[in-house]
């Protein structure tokens, strides 16, 4: 029997929870040659609503293109995916190349078809004489032409999904912006949904005195309602033969804070533990089992992270902990937890959102990982 439940990859449909509305948007949106702001925190299932509505519009016969900004380790590398990616729509390799030779003026691409044993081949394109920052942004304006040209060449509508588009501030975040908002109102055919998992970093890139300032909807994920998302474990767990017990999928979804990635992965290992004893009924104890397991086999990481923060980084955390992240500023807090005053607490939370350990939900601090979170408070004094 498979497993149910998916994490650490783009969930498939049948693993998806919830999100109906948010995801008839996305795609009515982006089939109308919208140009959408998709704002979330890591592992909320950004990644999976893309995908779903990417595999949607693909069905009704748009042209899709899919590209991880933050996969790319420079702004030339990520020219280079871009230009791949969209000239990867087209199956047949030898007109994939004609075409891009004919789209690239400025200079003149390399182009291979590199094959792979398993899941076919891959177009990979390079621009080797690029080598100045004015050769590179002469060439942004070929590259992020294509979609459009694409979309008038072929008469479908194109969609474009850069994911992780907060990377770019690390690419020389004002030119990319300027040259990707220049080309893409003028791409009237072209959907395109940016985004991002940094919420404060990509909230001021659609600010104003940014390219991106009102240029198009934005949509900012929330949690999936813990009732519906319980309800859902729970089902899972009865279709595959195991049978929960009352409060199952509740206790799943607390533990991992309703994070759409940790409630997959505790309910998926979960699954694991009780189908490998043969078990056909799952319950609490089953459940702080597999949570004790986890914890256990990420203890010399959680470790690590611990020794690598500052005494008082360590103390603001043990605070967010115990403290659901709130109230840290109060004096029967500070004194509690024997933290220093305000303006050091602060420097403390926002040290640990930058290091990705912690982020902000409106007034509360929580911790990012719900399994450091556990940790923090059975393993830390």
């Amino acid at each position: 029997m498979q497993n149910p439940f998916v994490y650490g990859e783009v969930v498939p449909g049948a693993a998806f929870v919830d999100r109906e509305t948010g995801l008839q948007r996305l795609i009515a949106d982006l089939g109308s040659g919208q140009k959408v702001f998709l704002i979330s925190p890591r592992r909320y299932g950004k990644s999976s609503l893309v995908r779903q509505a990417l595999d949607a519009l693909g069905r009704r016969g748009a042209l899709t293109v899919d590209v991880t900004v933050s996969s790319y380790s420079s702004y030339l590398a990520f020219l280079e995916g871009y230009a791949s990616a969209v000239a990867s729509v087209e199956s047949r390799w030898d007109h994939a190349r004609a075409w891009l030779l004919d789209s690239i003026t400025v200079t003149r691409p390399e182009i291979r078809y590199e094959a792979r044993e398993r899941r076919g081949g891959r177009l990979s394109v390079a621009f080797p004489s690029v080598s100045t920052a004015r050769d590179v942004s002469r060439l942004a304006n070929d590259v992020f032409a294509l979609p459009g040209r694409l979309a008038a060449e072929r008469r479908r509508s194109v969609v474009v999904a850069l994911d992780e588009f907060q990377a770019v501030e690390g690419f020389d975040g004002g030119s990319v912006e300027h040259a990707l908002r220049t080309a893409a109102q003028h791409q009237r055919q072209v959907g395109y949904v940016f985004a991002g998992s940094e919420p404060s970093l990509m909230e001021k890139m659609i600010g104003p005195k940014r390219p991106f300032y009102k240029a198009g909807p934005v949509m900012r994920l929330e949690k999936i309602p813990a009732t519906l998302f319980a309800e859902f474990i729970e089902r899972r767990f009865s279709k595959s033969g195991i049978r929960p017990e009352a409060g199952l999928g509740a206790a799943i979804v607390d533990l991992a804070g309703n994070l759409p990635y940790d409630v997959q992965r505790l309910a998926h290992e979960a699954w694991d533990d009780v189908r490998r004893r043969g078990g056909r009924r799952a319950g609490l104890h089953d459940l702080h089992t597999t949570l004790g397991r986890l914890l256990a086999e990420q203890d010399p990481i959680f470790e690590a992270l611990w020794q690598r923060l500052t005494l008082a980084q360590r103390a603001t955390l043990r605070a967010v902990v115990l403290q659901s992240g709130t109230e840290l500023h109060s004096a029967d807090v500070r004194a509690r937890h024997r933290l220093s005053g305000p303006s050091s607490i602060q420097s403390s939370l926002a040290a640990l959102i930058k290091q990705d350990v912690l982020l902000r939900e409106g007034p509360r601090y929580v911790v990012v990982d719900s399994l450091l979170r556990e940790w923090v408070a059975r393993r830390t004094f």
